[in-house]
């Protein structure tokens, strides 16, 4: 099948995947990507193999998983190593770059990119290092909330570097329309809608508080959060840091409000496309690296393996393309294997990932198998996800899982992990997973990297 010339991928930060209008969602307004996936094929089971940023980037960047690259946290950014869909790129001789937010180690690293134009890295090239101290007796509770000491209407460096990457985007289209013979791919990376959250009055305007649904399955209603998830919240300052309810809502009208920012720069992208006649030649991919919990079951961020965090939007849209969804489960290791695909280029080595091309032209496949894992800042143990058909389990190490009939209880409230009428599908699950890993071996794996590192850095007191 003949592809169009270029690419453009977008990824931005902390999109839940349900929230697009698109997908149905009761509140969200996201017109822009909307239009996109009336162009194309949205895939409505798309996940994160990692849900957090570091660990999930270098999985895409690379189309490994993560205890392949074993590159376990936000302290160990993607360098380039192994090699990724960027350097088949440019092995066959295609052009490509990337702008805004990258979130690998540093700029003059060889990860895959001809230029990297205004990049985003990790913070002084090591990012979280506290994070990886996460045994309970070691960790320390981090001081102050992760979304930041002020939410409400307003401008943040992110909204800002967010409008500058956009600018430069638009530019750049410009730029390659004087070279319109010539192939090129195009990543770029946006941050919202991550924390912190404050987005501009006029987003915010769009999600009154009087408007908003209530929280699903709040602690303060008296859910009661899985043991592991307990004791991973107490290691950051989430939920608990709000001085009210209506702060609460506050926070999650700012996450809604910052969707909205970031379709618009979406719109802006795709008009720069068309300002300058590249939009008929040009197939764009958007998605995220991971979701966001948005206060369901009292959580903030990411960093847990429910809908709300390990979901992440997937759009394929190409030119003249046909508004179509496909429920065929699907990770960012797919996205890396379709830009390579795209090309036609190729790279060494195994990797799990499919072309969405293929996926979306086949008949669905529910009983598609999908992994994510996450080894990050406040887990005491590893864990696990694994989606197969309506299944979803969810394995943490030296704890309890968790299992859910995704068909029949979309919003993950009873665990039927005790059930002895899912017996069989739990010990199918987990037999699923053990073809992908060793859970416990993983784990610990992840641990000792940690330590050597930790310890790299002068110890557990660092910095």
């Amino acid at each position: 099948m003949t592809r169009s010339k270029n690419l453009l991928v977008i990824m931005s930060d902390e999109h839940q995947s349900r929230a697009l209008s698109c997908a149905n969602h009761s509140l969200v307004k996201t017109p822009n990507l909307d239009r996109l996936a009336a162009r194309g094929i949205r895939f409505t089971n798309g996940y994160t193999p990692s849900p957090i940023c570091v660990p999930a980037r270098a999985a895409f960047a690379s189309g490994r998983y993560v205890h392949d690259i074993r590159l376990w946290d936000n302290a160990m950014p993607y360098t380039g190593k192994p090699r990724g869909w960027g350097h088949a790129l440019q092995d066959a001789g295609i052009r490509v770059e990337s702008i805004g937010k990258l979130h690998y180690r540093a700029e003059e690293d060889p990860a895959g990119f001809d230029v990297e134009h205004i990049p985003m890295q990790v913070a002084d090239g090591h990012g979280m290092v506290w994070g990886s101290i996460r045994r309970e007796d070691e960790r320390v509770r981090k001081e102050g909330r992760m979304l930041g000491p002020y939410i409400g209407p307003g401008e943040s460096n992110y909204t800002r570097y967010d409008t500058a990457v956009a600018d430069r985007a638009r530019k750049w289209f410009a730029e390659a329309a004087q070279k319109p013979d010539d192939p090129w791919c195009l990543y770029v990376g946006l941050v919202a809608p991550h924390f912190p959250l404050i987005v501009p009055q006029e987003y915010l305007n769009l999600y009154p508080l009087d408007s908003l649904p209530p929280f699903k399955l709040h602690t303060l209603e008296g859910f009661v959060n899985h043991p592991w998830v307990q004791k991973q919240n107490t290691a950051l300052t989430g939920d608990d840091g709000f001085k009210d309810d209506e702060e609460r809502k506050l926070a999650a009208a700012c996450y809604f409000a910052l969707c909205s920012f970031l379709d618009d720069n979406i719109g802006k992208l795709v008009a720069g496309l068309e300002d300058v006649g590249l939009l008929d030649d040009t197939t764009i991919i958007y998605t995220s690296d991971h979701g966001d919990n948005v206060g369901a079951r009292g959580l903030w961020g990411k960093s847990n393996m429910y809908e709300e965090s390990v979901a992440v939007p997937m759009i394929l849209a190409e030119p003249g393309g046909r508004t179509a969804t496909c429920a065929t489960p699907v990770s960012l290791l797919d996205v890396s294997q379709t830009i390579i695909d795209h090309f036609g280029a190729s790279l060494e080595g195994e990797r799990p990932g499919r072309s969405l091309y293929d996926i979306g032209a086949e008949a669905e496949h529910p009983d598609r198998v999908i992994f994510s894992e996450y080894h990050a800042v406040g887990a005491v143990s590893a864990a696990y996800m694994l989606r197969k058909g309506d299944w979803k389990l969810i394995h943490y190490h030296n704890f309890q899982p968790e299992l859910f009939n995704l068909a029949e209880d979309p919003e993950e409230t009873v665990n039927r992990a005790e059930d002895a009428d899912c017996a069989g599908v739990l010990a199918e699950l987990e037999t699923e997973l053990r073809k992908i890993c060793d859970p416990a071996a993983m784990n610990d794996l992840a641990f000792a990297d940690q330590d050597a590192m930790i310890e790299a850095y002068g110890g557990a007191r660092w910095p």
